[in-house]
């Protein structure tokens, strides 16, 4: 299994990763920023290494917004993934008030939800298109966006808490448009396994992960070892605002509203012509 080292994370799979989880498939766990994880799924399970060496996984943490190219191999679990309220992604810039029409946009990954939500929110906000858009790892972003090497920065996890420190303004928040023109929880990142293993093993691991994530919030100090190991250059503070604002009840389960999220991403996306159209019936869990 693949996942980030972000506090959300760490958090929700802590029980899982260490054996507590109990019939729980055995895990091997590697940890992998959102974009390799995407382009790991985007070219399929029996695919070979890439540069870092990664291929063979079964279950990854993506983006939602890939999913319609990676459906027909993988299944999206309906648990351990990352949804929810005021979390969205954040347009960052040295000066209030940028007009981005022709600027130059750092942003985490061309296949992140955060990217997505920018595309639809730029479509309805601006009066032209952006110019260049240049990806760089999440943690490169904001300096930057502060040292003028690009206009502005899409943001993710817990810039949303430390954006100030680098002097920086928020121009938009891509969530609060989602939400308003919406009414849906923003959908972030996504569980998938792959299809492969069956229908009982699917089942299997998603119980695992609802189990895990319940197993956190009854003891969270058990993750914090975890969490920290993987966070050393975060304030536990802001870790724990982190996981406070992106481990909820979808996390446990996305239900009928997490659902509508993902499906109202997808189609909406699709009808702009961002991402192909996915088949009826592509998000069922077996």
């Amino acid at each position: 299994m693949a996942y980030s080292p972000c506090p959300n994370d760490t958090f929700v799979f802590d029980a899982w990763a260490h054996g507590r989880v109990p019939g729980a498939p055995a895990l091997d766990v590697t940890f992998a920023d959102i974009d390799i994880t995407n382009g790991i799924a985007e070219r399929g399970p029996d695919a070979p290494a890439d540069r870092d060496g990664l291929a063979g996984l079964d279950v990854l943490k993506v983006s939602y917004a890939v999913l319609p190219w990676v459906l027909d191999e993988y299944a999206l679990l309906p648990c351990g993934g990352a949804l929810g309220r005021g979390c969205g992604p954040l347009v960052l810039t040295r000066e209030p008030g940028v007009d981005l029409t022709g600027k130059t946009v750092a942003v985490p990954s061309e296949r992140s939800t955060a990217y997505l939500l920018f595309r639809l929110w730029a479509a309805d906000v601006l009066p032209g298109p952006v110019g260049e858009v240049v990806v760089l790892p999440f943690h490169e972003i904001m300096p930057a966006v502060r040292e003028g090497r690009v206009d502005a920065g899409l943001v993710i996890h817990e810039a949303r808490f430390t954006y100030r420190d680098y002097g920086l303004h928020c121009l938009a928040d891509m969530g609060e448009h989602w939400e308003s023109t919406t009414g849906l929880p923003i959908p972030l990142g996504a569980i998938i396994a792959r299809r492969s293993l069956g229908a009982e093993a699917l089942r299997a691991l998603a119980e695992a992960a609802r189990t895990s994530v319940r197993m956190a919030w009854d003891d969270p100090e058990a993750s914090r070892p975890y969490v920290r190991a993987h966070a050393q250059e975060l304030d536990p503070a802001v870790a724990d605002q982190h996981i406070g604002l992106y481990v909820n009840e979808f996390t446990a389960d996305l239900g009928e509203a997490g659902y509508a999220a993902v499906r109202g991403l997808l189609t909406r996306a699709a009808a702009e012509g961002l991402v192909p159209a996915i088949a009826p019936g592509a998000l069922d869990f077996p």
